[in-house]
Formats: structure tokens, sequence, C-alpha cells
């Protein structure tokens, strides 16, 4: 079965958000085997809207919208429903006393036409009912394509998504099996991983599809199968993945895509009962916010110096001007002190320091745009530094830079777990 996906708003059209609706539907359309085909934002127009619904009709099983659904004038999703399919509004009794208690019960304040309207809806629908939010969520059916319609509030959208709009499907509809395994590798690029499994890439049965997905320092492969067996889907990404991992064993580090770089990280220190802290100058705190966005991190990350001037090298850390004066910031004598300092400070078993020049430009005596140093200090005198040329721009380096430097702590982790 395949589906589009419809946002609607000038708000993303203008880039002053992002869409990230689109990518909770599409997998969660994938994982009950629905295929997205198609993703689109689209103005708060109503030709542009309707021709759109043209231009999909037949051509997709479902078409997923999201956004419109508010109560000011400029949301016309409803009444371009209504329009499309020659409908009028009404009102459901069942979402008005829901919006009523939201707005008098929760808001604490008399209830006004336009929360009133939330509650009009077009007479063919079937109410997706919102439990989250004043704007339920709409199902029609128009000829062989079914259109739905979601608010565009994301914590409303993700409930009806996996509450009502999910179930509906799977009750109603008769798909196949989309089986995927994502593995995780990181410290080689995507032409030499590639290089180094063409031959297991080309043995992959007919069903089974590979995609690369590459990001700096990291590339996760993505098995997908498909079929109506699940059984014989199951089983042939097992046997591929271990065939996988006898070539390439020595860049895995985790399966799936929540299971990342960091996640690994935390779950060997939490295991080993350790701890580890951060000193970071060109990273400018992406190591700290990677490794704090799991949650749980509290129990092996002590923090961070996100020291990014020399001064605060100096006044926090407690680095030698001198040191500084004779090797340059960026340096490796540096990069180890920072990370010998940090684990001193905070008393964590592990520390990880940068220190570079992410650009976009070289000031006279400084280092190259680039250019960076990453040091590992940790317990029974672990003591790791290497020097990196990351090239450009900006946001590369300063991407690559936190990812290797938790390559690196994970590699000597495990040196010590072994």
């Amino acid at each position: 079965m395949r589906a589009a996906i419809v946002t609607i708003g000038d708000e993303i059209l203008i880039g002053q958000i992002v869409d990230t609706n689109s990518s909770y539907i599409a997998k969660a359309l994938d994982r009950i085997g629905v295929q997205t085909i198609e993703m689109l934002s689209i103005s708060d127009n109503q030709e542009h809207i309707l021709s759109t619904f043209e231009v999909l009709q037949d051509k997709v099983d479902f078409v997923v919208i999201t956004g419109g659904l508010g109560p000011t004038k400029d949301d016309i999703t409803k009444k371009t429903f209504c329009t499309y399919f020659e409908d009028v509004l009404v009102e459901d009794q069942r979402v008005l006393e829901h919006v009523t208690a939201l707005i008098e019960r929760v808001f604490n304040r008399p209830i006004t036409s336009l929360n009133k309207d939330q509650a009009l809806v077009p007479s063919q629908c079937e109410v997706l009912f919102n439990v989250m939010g004043t704007a339920p969520g709409m199902w029609m059916k128009k000829r062989d394509t079914v259109y739905i319609s979601l608010p565009g509030v994301p914590y409303e959208m993700k409930y009806l998504v996996d509450q009502e709009l999910v179930p509906k499907i799977v009750r109603e509809y008769q798909r196949p099996y989309f089986i995927h395994k994502t593995i995780m590798t990181y410290g080689q690029g995507e032409s030499l991983v590639a290089e180094r499994i063409e031959v297991w890439e080309n043995e992959l049965p007919d069903f089974v599809k590979l995609a690369y997905l590459p990001s700096p320092g990291r590339v996760r492969l993505r098995l997908t199968a498909r079929g109506s067996d699940r059984e014989v889907l199951d089983a042939a990404i097992q046997k591929n993945v271990k065939s996988l991992t006898a070539i390439i064993g020595d860049i895995i580090v985790g399966f799936e895509e929540d299971e990342t770089l960091e996640v690994g990280i935390g779950k060997l220190l939490s295991e080993c009962h350790q701890t580890v802290a951060t000193a970071e100058s060109c990273s400018g705190g992406k190591i700290a916010q990677m490794i704090t966005a799991n949650a749980g991190a509290s129990a092996y990350f002590k923090g961070s110096v996100v020291c990014y001037s020399q001064e605060v090298k100096i006044n926090v850390l407690g680095i030698e001007a001198n040191l500084i004066s004779k090797y340059g910031v960026v340096s490796a004598e540096v990069a180890l002190a920072m990370a010998m300092s940090v684990r001193q400070l905070l008393n964590s078993d592990y520390a990880i320091a940068t220190t570079g020049n992410a650009g976009p430009n070289k000031e006279e005596g400084s280092a190259d745009v680039g250019e960076a140093f990453i040091a590992i200090v940790g317990p029974e005198g672990i003591e790791v530094v290497e020097g990196f040329q990351f090239g450009q721009p900006r946001e590369k380096v300063i991407d690559r830079v936190a990812t290797k430097a938790l390559e690196m702590l994970r590699k000597e982790i495990l040196k010590k777990a072994l």
C-alpha cells in the first residue's frame, strides 16, 4: 500500500519552522507496511490544496495531511475538505463536549465561538478523536484514496497517528511486511564501506535491499526485507546481518537507529559503573549535547566545560599560558592538558577534550581551517591524542570532531572491558 504525506502551512515554506511531522508519520506507516512514495509541503491556499488532492487522487491509497485545523481564519483545511468532497460542516457533539471541557475546566475560561467551531467537521467524515487538543482528525474516502487530516501540533499529531490512524489501518487493510535492520558503523566513509562489502551486497536476495545512510564520521547500513511471510523475512535479515558482521565487525558499533554511538557508550559506562566528562573548545558543547540527549545520562556523565576562549582554558581549566604560547591553542599538548584537567576538575573516570579551528577563517599564525586535536584520558594511565584534518564547512568539522571523539572514547572503554 502506498501513501503521500502533505504538510500545509506557509510557515514551513518560508523556513520559519521545520517539518518534523512528515518524518514521524512516514516511520509509523512504514512499520505497518505502508510505503510513503511522496512528501509535499504546500501553502495555506485552497486552490493549491485542491489541486494537490486531485494530483494524488487514485495515485496512492492514503493521503495524510497535517496542519490547517486551528480555529483562526487562515486554517482552511476543513472547508477545503468540504469543497473537495462536496460536503458541509456539521457539529460533532462528542468533540464539542471535549472542547468545552478542555477550555472551561483546564484553561479555566469561557468557551468562545471560535472554540466551538473546532467541533465542526464534514458530515461524511469519520472523526479521529483527539484527546490531546481541540482539533479532531478526519478520515474521508473518495474512490480508491483515503484522505486523513491531522492537526499540525506535533504532540497532537503523534497521538492521533499512534492511537487512531495506525490501529485503524491495521484493522481494516491487508498489508505486506516491511522488516528493517539498521547497522551502525563508525570510522570509515561510505565509499570504503561499500568497497569492503561489495561481494556481500551483490549476493543479497532480491527481496532484501540495502541503503547507505552516511553522515560525518558514521555510516548507517539499512537492510529492508519486504514480503508476505514474516518468518522468511526475519530469517533472511538475521542471516545477512551475521555474514555482514563477519566482514566489517571492526567498525560496527550497534544496531537499529536508537542504538547510536553515544547510547552504546552510555551502556558501556553504566555496566562498568564509570563516568565521563568533556572539555570542548572547537566542538562547542556538541559532545555533551549528544550524550545528554539520552535518558539516564546523569548516571555516567559528570558534566562539561565549554572552554571556547583561551581565557577559559587558562582560568577555569588551569591550562598554563606558556604551554599554549609554546605549542599553540590547537595542539596535541593543549588537548591532552584539557582532558587531564577536566577529568580532575569533575572527578570522572574518563575525559574527552577537543581543540581546533572549525572555520570559516584562518587567522594569521593560527591552525588551518578543519584542523583539530582530540584527547582521551582515563583510568590506569590512559592518554590518547590524535590530530585530524576535517576540511570544511564549519558544521561538518564540528560534527566530525564530536563523532570521532566518541568513537575514540568507545575504543578505550572496550580495551579496558576486554
